[in-house]
């Protein structure tokens, strides 16, 4: 992008948490719309070690050397500080708050969303979208309103699953469109973008992965077993309850010749990933 057009582009404020911001927000960087200032969430412990740790959004800004900011909450200052960045649009993307007002009216917002709104509204749209087999997801480029994810819809465009797309194969692309999209409406002008309103029909709800989404059903056909370790793997990962009461992480399977379910590779409780034959032969010499 020219130095011209670059002087041109929006004035914007992004609010983001997630790797999957961080890395939109290098691209929309790199693309000559980096933002004004960044909104994030407070640094928090993690790992083992509890150490205080920053949002990935808060990293990449920092390597961009972008204006931070990490409120508890959008209150009222914190409102008052994304208003003195003059943003002419307010860019959301895996925030992990609810927006309220004054924030909610006070700038266009487009909210990015992985997903064919209505379909996966929600916290883990990637997920659960592998995890029902479906054969395709996208993004859309939404208002931001109350109601979850239920917003007007201002660009949207898929993006095709493949039958052995796994989260870490998919969601590196729907970053990718998802930057594609944004640069696409900042460069329209975000006032000028039609909005669709979302249907009543076909809405679905991604609710975030709790600790019980990670264990397979031993019982369940093997596509959707496979499915669910697709949709968790690498960054959740799949579990198989063992007899002794442990769980045996499942990291990458296939479906066979006979439309069985193969495991290929798995972690075993406490250790390191590695090929599902590797660990049988262990269990046999104990």
């Amino acid at each position: 992008m020219s130095d011209a057009a670059t002087d041109t582009a929006p004035r914007t404020v992004l609010l983001g948490t997630s790797w999957f911001a961080a890395d939109l927000l290098r691209l929309l960087a790199a693309a000559g719309h980096a933002p004004a200032l960044v909104v994030t969430r407070p640094d928090r412990p993690a790992g083992r070690g509890r150490k205080l740790t920053p949002p990935p959004v808060a990293e990449a800004a920092r390597e961009l050397g972008i204006p931070l900011f990490q409120p508890d909450r959008i209150d009222e200052p914190a409102f008052a500080r994304i208003a003195e960045a003059r943003p002419d649009a307010v860019l959301v993307c895996a925030y992990g708050a609810i927006i309220r007002e004054p924030l909610l009216s006070a700038f266009p917002m487009l909210n990015v969303h992985p997903s064919l709104l209505p379909r996966w509204r929600g916290a883990a749209p990637v997920e659960r979208a592998i995890m029902a087999g479906d054969r395709e997801t996208g993004v859309s480029i939404m208002g931001v309103v109350e109601e979850l994810d239920a917003g007007p819809v201002y660009l949207q465009e898929t993006e095709p699953i493949a039958p052995d797309d796994s989260y870490g194969t998919l969601a590196p692309r729907l970053v990718e469109l998802s930057a594609k999209l944004l640069v696409r409406a900042l460069e329209a002008g975000p006032a000028t973008l039609p909005a669709t309103p979302q249907p009543d029909d076909g809405v679905t709800y991604a609710e975030k992965i709790a600790a019980a989404d990670r264990d397979l059903d031993p019982a369940a056909p093997a596509r959707v077993r496979h499915d669910h370790v697709r949709a968790l793997a690498p960054h959740i990962g799949a579990r198989l309850p063992l007899p002794d009461g442990s769980k045996l992480g499942v990291l990458r399977t296939r479906i066979d010749e006979d439309g069985e379910l193969e495991l290929l590779e798995v972690q075993p409780p406490g250790g390191r990933p590695m090929a599902y034959a590797d660990y049988l032969r262990g269990q046999a010499n104990r």
